[in-house]
């Protein structure tokens, strides 16, 4: 679910917002998307993440902004630092205020065993990375932490669609 919304920051400058409801956690400084429907295990998967080194953004509401023209990962501040662990409840945990986006991991059953190498999908006005595998298998968690490694190997940025954006990045 995606809604985009107006933000208004403490210095009065408005960005766009896009609210997004699933899980982000940045791994390495960089910042991967879960996205899936409810109870698909965003945040099962995102707790695994974190038990590998990955510091949480956001559980179940997330915002995305255009800072210097890149989508920017950003927790929701009245839940900040805490994670839905099913059959736990609400716990808290060590989390990073924002985080550039660099992948969007999206659930699915029927994975393709070869997927096209430059899979992307549009968020927020941004085509951005975008792998799809099952939450709940075993390598998971390390399925996603290769793919960001392929994606930062290959150099693959996300790219500004919509015009405002795309012509404030030509100006670079």
């Amino acid at each position: 679910m995606l809604r985009n919304c107006a933000s208004l920051r403490d210095d009065g400058d408005t960005r766009m917002m896009t609210m997004v409801h699933g899980s982000a956690v940045a791994i390495g400084g960089l910042g991967v998307l879960l996205l899936g429907p409810s109870a698909s295990g965003k945040s099962d998967l995102a707790l695994r993440l974190i038990d590998r080194g990955a510091k949480m953004i956001g559980d179940d509401i997330l915002h995305i902004k255009s800072t210097d023209n890149t989508p920017q990962l950003e927790y929701a501040p009245s839940i900040a630092g805490k994670i839905e662990v099913r059959g736990v409840g609400i716990c808290s945990v060590d989390y990073v205020a924002s985080a550039p986006l660099r992948l969007v991991v999206e659930f699915a059953e029927d994975i393709d065993r070869m997927p096209a190498e430059d899979m992307r999908t549009m968020i927020a006005d941004f085509s951005v990375p975008l792998v799809k595998l099952d939450a709940f298998q075993v390598s998971s968690a390390l399925k996603v932490e290769l793919a960001l490694r392929s994606v930062i190997d290959a150099g693959l940025l996300p790219v500004a669609q919509h015009a405002d954006i795309a012509h404030e990045s030509a100006k670079l």
